[in-house]
């Protein structure tokens, strides 16, 4: 993967990602809370209806994470468009630890509240920000 389809591709990930985000937090208002039903119903596998978004605490989690899944996706699309397109290496630095702060506990967290399928869609989640960060080539330099 060259260094610019690696960039191209953490920011497409990071809009669709902070889009997510707002999405979660519209779906407590929204026709999207049937969407998000679905999603939570799948992080705790069977589908079968038997969970669901209720209004209070999980409603207001819901609102956090997403607000924070949000902030987070913004943050690593700035960091990636100013530090990591011209400093690979600081930008790898700055990404991953925080992408793993992020992976570990919710993982950890899911596997806690029973929703063991999370750690799967985690996985995908966190393979998509890795996979450029890890697997990008370096730009070869200008020769005069």
């Amino acid at each position: 993967m060259t260094h610019a389809a690696s960039i191209r591709m953490l920011k497409i990930v990071s809009i669709l990602a902070a889009a997510f985000g707002l999405a979660m937090v519209l779906a407590l208002a929204t026709p999207l809370g049937t969407a998000l039903g679905l999603f939570i119903d799948l992080a705790f596998l069977p589908v079968d209806g038997a969970q669901a978004l209720t209004p209070g605490a999980a409603s207001l989690m819901t609102a956090i994470s997403g607000g924070l899944m949000c902030g987070f996706c913004v943050l690593i699309y700035l960091v990636t468009e100013r530090v990591y397109s011209t400093d690979p290496a600081l930008g790898r630095h700055l990404l991953i630890p925080a992408l793993l702060a992020w992976y570990i506990p919710d993982s950890l967290g899911s596997l806690a509240a029973g929703a063991w399928f999370n750690v799967v869609m985690n996985t995908a989640f966190l393979l998509l920000f890795l996979v450029p960060l890890m697997f990008a080539r370096p730009t070869a330099p200008q020769t005069a």
